[in-house]
């Protein structure tokens, strides 16, 4: 079992002091989890480390904290990726602080960060940018969940055998209808689809369809590939030949809608940090030699930041490195205690509701509470120039303790038999699970259909679908799956030892009171030397880690590793890139995600007066993207002959200036039939610069 040199095992107070403590501030009011206090202390924080991780020096009630030093990690499986992850979350959900423009409502929602848009029908994301905004944060658009996609981009499910499968959707007719190939492989569009002895009858317009295929068009795996077909409010899925293939227990569509046991339906947003944004933009355009992959070393780090400086951006926290966060959020009116929660606000769907459907009806300006989020990031190793850091970044899960239950696990305590088995316990009151359930769980009750939520129709054990909460539970509790070891420094009990050890040594040292202490990390997974996260090698840490409110469905139908489930590098694959370490691919956002685009500084000339010797001329500046005026513009009138600058200054706060000089003129002395040179008048050469917007130039009368 790995140790990182900076692990201490807590004094005995101090683990007394996190059992009282989570008793204290986790009432039964959708708090119902807790972790065992009595873990092995395996991995922890020291006291001297932890006080260091506040801007104060000092833990303090919600106080700021810094992030982890990525450039500089230590990079030591396996107790210093959690160590990372826990100050990495503790950071974006901090207050933010007056260098991220004066100070605001959460790290995460300051200008340093930017929402990532949903794909469009062109499948293309844009960034938006946060503005300062310090008494409330911003305003974002959160949707319900989007399909889970996999390595292929494409949505996923899980078939009985455990296999994940890409799902196309089925390719639409002249008139809307779905479309399939017929026994001569010719294409026919489908009138009706009836399910007859559990098999599809396609009728088309002249009759049933014979032996129908689907058309398929994917350039992957056509084995690991089918289509899906609605039959009312029940998909199908077939496989290349035809066939239909049976989902995991459970698993009913490929674009599930998740609802709390309060009836809030759960919503979801991406965010990226600056360091992310402008590697990504600059890669996009040529001005970042990227190597195909995340920054991990100084070299990378300062062509993105001499990028930025080019743009006039400083960026407050560089040696945090590439960010990506996905986090997922409920209406914080339907708890009983949104106290307990991180918090913001944001614009979500209305929608026209009836018992078969919800429509799409307008929007309205909300408060959410968080519930879950993935914090993802690129690091380097002890900041060497030539890495190998780990460019397939850092994927840790952090859970609200009010979620759901944990299904059973073992552990290492400093007491008794070991390892020690928690018994699943679903009493007390939960967010998306029934009190004392006994199941099943985890069943796919709701869907999205274009922009519509429809009860799905599911099969036995599950419910029938409806606008139900969810009855949900994390499988493997702390990323582990009980039969197989979840990576080769630990085995299961240990791996899960490490992630209470760290929860309790965080939650330990906190002030009492504060609002992250309501938060756990469920895990963290990682490549080994950053490598690319291929099949054989998903990934190491808590390797079968997801997150009860984004992968809720993708968790296997128990507790082992044969039930299926997924570690994200399942989904976040990627090629090699040209140093054999993964590539920017592992990330869903990256590839079509759109650069940002820059304002620049527009220059107007007006004459004010214009004599045989001399010019005087009124220059304005303006910010392309706002109309705003620019003050502190340096304008320069040059010689159009000499290239002396015969003119400049700097605008005012109105944006302008008035510059005379006199007219400027050029010698032509290549004149035809030998005439003598003589001398014309042509305009001056002009220009203006600004920080940040760059520079306009201009022709002076």
């Amino acid at each position: 079992m790995s140790t990182p040199r900076t692990a201490v095992r807590l004094p005995l107070e101090i683990i007394s002091f996190a059992l009282a403590f989570a008793m204290l501030c986790f009432p039964h009011s959708l708090q119902a989890q807790t972790i065992p206090s009595d873990a092995a202390s395996t991995c922890t924080v020291t006291a001297t480390d932890f006080a260091n991780w506040f801007e104060s020096g000092t833990p303090s009630l919600n106080g700021v904290v810094k992030p982890a030093d990525s450039l500089n990690f230590i990079d030591q499986p396996n107790c210093s990726f959690y160590q990372w992850s826990q100050q990495m979350f503790l950071w974006l959900t901090s207050p933010a602080p007056p260098t991220y423009c004066g100070g605001g409502n959460h790290v995460l929602d300051s200008p340093a960060f930017f929402d990532v848009t949903p794909l469009d029908q062109n499948f293309q994301r844009q960034f938006i940018s946060h503005t300062c905004s310090p008494s409330g944060g911003i305003n974002r658009f959160l949707l319900v969940r989007a399909a889970k996609v996999g390595p292929h981009g494409l949505p996923v499910i899980f078939d009985k055998n455990g296999r994940m499968l890409d799902v196309e959707p089925a390719p639409q007719g002249p008139t809307g209808k779905p479309i399939v190939l017929d026994r001569q492989g010719q294409q026919v569009e489908i009138e009706s689809i009836r399910i007859v002895k559990g098999k599809p009858v396609f009728r088309t317009k002249n009759g049933i369809v014979q032996f129908p295929r689907p058309v398929l068009k994917t350039r992957f795996n056509r084995a690991f590939t089918v289509q899906q077909f609605m039959v009312g409010n029940r998909p199908i899925f077939l496989d290349a030949f035809g066939n239909v293939v049976e989902t995991e227990e459970g698993q009913a569509v490929s674009n599930a809608v998740l609802m709390s046991q309060t009836g809030s339906l759960t919503y979801y947003v991406a965010i990226v940090n600056d360091v992310f944004a402008y590697f990504l933009t600059g890669a996009k355009t040529g001005h970042i030699n990227t190597a195909n992959q995340f920054p991990t070393t100084p070299g990378d780090l300062s062509q993105i930041t001499s990028f930025a400086s080019s743009h006039g951006v400083t960026f407050p926290d560089p040696n945090a490195l590439a960010v990506e966060i996905k986090s997922s959020w409920v209406e914080a009116s339907t708890l009983p205690d949104a106290s307990k929660y991180i918090t913001t606000m944001a614009t979500i769907p209305t929608y026209t509701k009836t018992a078969a459907q919800w429509t799409p009806s307008g929007q309205q300006t909300v408060r959410l509470a968080l519930v879950g989020m993935h914090v993802v990031g690129s690091t380097g190793t002890r900041s060497s120039p030539t890495g190998p850091g780990h460019p397939e970044m850092i994927w840790a899960t952090f859970e609200h303790f009010g979620n759901m239950p944990f299904d059973t696990y073992r552990y290492n305590s400093t007491s008794g038999t070991n390892p020690k088995k928690i018994l699943r316990d679903t009493s007390g009151t939960w967010l998306f699970s029934k009190s004392n359930s006994t199941g099943p769980f985890n069943c796919e009750l709701l869907f999205q259909d274009g922009q519509n939520i429809k009860p799905a129709t599911t099969s036995p054990p599950c419910p029938a679908g409806g606008f139900a909460g969810s009855d949900s539970i994390r499988r493997k509790a702390f990323g582990a799956a009980d039969d197989v070891p979840p990576n080769p420094f630990v085995d299961t009990p240990g791996s899960n030892t490490d992630i209470i050890s760290i929860n309790n040594s965080v939650h330990g040292q906190m002030p009492a009171g504060d609002i992250r202490n309501n938060y756990f990390l469920a895990g963290a997974t990682w490549t080994p030397l950053g490598r690319a996260p291929i099949t054989g090698n998903e990934g190491v840490g808590t390797s079968m880690l997801a997150g009860g409110t984004m992968e809720t469905y993708f968790q296997g139908s128990d507790i082992t590793a044969a039930s299926g489930g997924t570690n994200c590098f399942n989904c976040h694959t990627s090629g090699a890139s040209t140093h054999n370490l993964a590539t920017t691919d592992v990330s869903h956002i990256f590839g079509a995600l759109n650069a940002l685009t820059f304002p620049h500084l527009v220059a107007r000339v007006t004459v004010l007066n214009k004599t045989a010797a001399l010019h005087s001329i009124r220059v304005t500046t303006t910010n392309s993207a706002t109309g705003a005026a620019v003050a502190g513009a340096t304008v320069t009138v040059l010689d159009a002959d000499s290239g002396d600058e015969i003119a400049s200054g700097t605008t005012a706060a109105d944006g302008t200036i008035t510059l005379k000089y006199r007219r400027c003129s050029i010698l032509l002395d290549e004149l035809p039939n030998n005439k003598p040179p003589r001398r014309v008048f042509v305009p001056c050469d002009g220009s203006a610069t600004a920080a940040g917007l760059g520079e306009a130039a201009f022709p002076a009368p």
